[in-house]
């Protein structure tokens, strides 16, 4: 689905999304909201780069930022948790990863792991490898795998 259609499909069943973002900087966002139109679906983005800005707007806990670094699902489940708890929407996506350069050898660059929580549903998270195909190809697969993410929850 396009941004587009992802819009679409959410005023159909109206549902309003939310999204939560560390590396992809509102990408995500932005490709929702460049569509005309879009405020009555989109209600808001959290940029939330640092851990400081995770923990102050959407309420992931310092606890977890310790236990599992901020590169993990269980961070981005709380942001996802957090960005729904926060807005008045049904649906939120989130995004935390290693967009690059650089990377370790527990989480090297590329890695980047998603959260999508609903309205009286559970809360999926998972994490995929897009390799260390350099900082802007790294983001633009995040952005678009959100993306899918939504589409599928809407389908």
């Amino acid at each position: 689905m396009t941004p587009a259609e992802i819009l679409a499909a959410a005023r159909a069943k109206g549902l309003r999304i939310a999204t939560a973002e560390s590396c992809t900087g509102g990408m995500v966002a932005a490709a929702l909201t460049d569509i005309p139109g879009s405020s009555d679906v989109f209600e808001r983005g959290f940029v939330t780069y640092s851990n400081l800005a995770k923990q102050e707007m959407i309420a992931v806990r310092a606890e977890t930022l310790a236990a599992h670094g901020a590169v993990s699902e269980e961070v981005a489940r709380e942001m996802a948790e957090g960005a729904l708890a926060h807005s008045d929407t049904h649906l939120a996506v989130s995004i935390t990863g290693i967009a690059g350069p650089g990377g370790s050898e527990f989480k090297p660059e590329g890695r980047v792991c998603f959260g999508l929580a609903a309205t009286g549903g559970a809360t999926v998270t998972e994490t995929v490898e897009f390799g260390a195909l350099g900082r802007d190809r790294v983001r633009l697969a995040a952005r678009d795998h959100a993306l899918a993410l939504l589409a599928r929850a809407l389908a």
